[in-house]
């Protein structure tokens, strides 16, 4: 498999309904709750992509561009963006539909890296043992 199809078979996406539980006093989806999900959909990502132990270790800009009201239905999506040594780099992008009408837009998006882990928690290739062709 090359990086290209290992990197499109890694996508990761996840919906989620905002109800009133996870909002803040605003009546929108609470920041926190927010990076928790992206947080959760980029370890997921990374980790389809390599099959390796890892670590958040940095997040960049988090881009926060569209409020999301409780009632709404979210899908966060996870895509490899850049492989490294030792890191793998996901941008998560948090899209917001309406339950009633049809049409969605990007609301959040950010980018999260990781590191591979090895057995004594030290760095490793993300790319050791896989079976990656030209």
């Amino acid at each position: 498999m090359t990086i290209a199809e290992r990197i499109e078979r890694s996508e990761t996406r996840v919906c989620i309904t905002v109800f009133p539980s996870i909002t803040n006093h605003h009546d929108t989806l609470f920041g926190g709750k927010a990076l928790a999900i992206m947080d959760e959909v980029s370890f997921m990502t990374a980790t389809r992509f390599c099959r390796k132990r890892l670590v958040t270790v940095s997040t960049d800009k988090i881009d926060f561009t569209k409020a999301i009201p409780a009632g709404s239905i979210v899908e966060a999506v996870g895509r490899v963006q850049k492989v490294g040594n030792t890191s793998v780099k996901v941008q998560v992008q948090i899209f917001l539909e309406s339950m009633y009408d049809d049409g969605r837009e990007l609301a959040i998006q950010g980018t999260f890296t990781f590191v591979a882990l090895d057995d004594n928690k030290k760095p490793m290739p993300v790319l050791q043992g896989l079976d990656i062709t030209s």
